[in-house]
């Protein structure tokens, strides 16, 4: 019996002029049209009186801003962030899902998998921690001012000042130079620690339902789909919820801002 073992590279089903067109890219593309085919259908049927589907996801709405609340502290924050967390959360929720769907790992085209999870993608799940760090930074250049912000990770001119304040001053100087510098560590950090949390747990969870179905195709691997449901929505909440943890300082003012001014 053939088993077929996901790649840690995505497979390229066919090309476009020299543009690879990955079976990942398929799930992502699937994702983003259900999404955008749910807006336009929650958009129009919007009214004073809710349906179903509006009631459904308010509820959902509802449950998301309560948790983010948790986090920000201020449900204004929690607004204002919540277009760019909710679509990264909702995007990795269902692209998880839909990695769960039959045909998924068994559809070929050629020798290659037509359907494989999104998130089993390293290039897409770096993509998404790359954005999530930077626009944290956007935010918080508007939130605090341009030098502010930038003042949380280099800390040139304090060593300067300090030069007039004794030595006591230049060794606290230095040291927040450094600190700064790990400050700048942490964030690229940051990325590597996202992209690679998620992509390892939904492609270790993508390689044992592979195993497993090419060797009891029916029963034994029920229960671990079933998991892996749960590993979806607990992978896209740690994911969005350190979203809006980083969205949240970045917004905050320096330490010691109070007492300079």
């Amino acid at each position: 019996m053939e088993i077929h073992i996901p790649t840690l590279a995505p497979e390229v089903i066919f090309k476009i002029g020299d543009f690879g067109i990955t079976n990942t890219m398929v799930n992502a593309w699937l994702a983003i049209l259900i999404f955008l085919v749910l807006g336009i259908a929650i958009k129009t049927s919007a009214r004073l009186r809710p349906n179903k589907l509006q009631n459904a996801c308010e509820f959902f709405l509802d449950l998301l801003l309560g948790y983010f609340d948790q986090v920000t502290g201020d449900r204004k924050k929690t607004i204002k962030f919540l277009p760019v967390v909710g679509s990264i959360f909702f995007f990795i929720l269902l692209s998880n899902w839909l990695g769960l769907l039959p045909g998924t790992g068994s559809i070929k085209i050629g020798n290659e998998m037509l359907l494989r999870p999104a998130n089993t993608d390293l290039n897409l799940t770096a993509a998404m921690a790359l954005v999530s760090v930077i626009i944290s930074h956007i935010y918080g250049f508007f939130a605090v001012g341009f030098f502010a912000h930038l003042g949380k990770f280099i800390q040139i001119k304090n060593i300067f000042l300090s030069v007039k304040k004794g030595p006591i001053a230049i060794f606290t100087a230095i040291v927040e130079f450094g600190v700064g510098l790990l400050e700048i560590i942490s964030e690229i950090a940051k990325v590597l620690s996202l992209s690679l949390r998620l992509f390892g747990n939904i492609f270790a969870g993508e390689v044992l339902i592979s195993v497993l179905s090419a060797l009891v195709a029916a029963i034994i691997p029920t229960p671990f789909m079933l998991l892996e449901l749960l590993v979806g929505l607990i992978q896209a909440a740690v994911f969005s919820m350190l979203t809006m943890v980083y969205l949240t300082v970045a917004t905050s003012e320096p330490h010691g801002s109070e007492e300079h001014q």
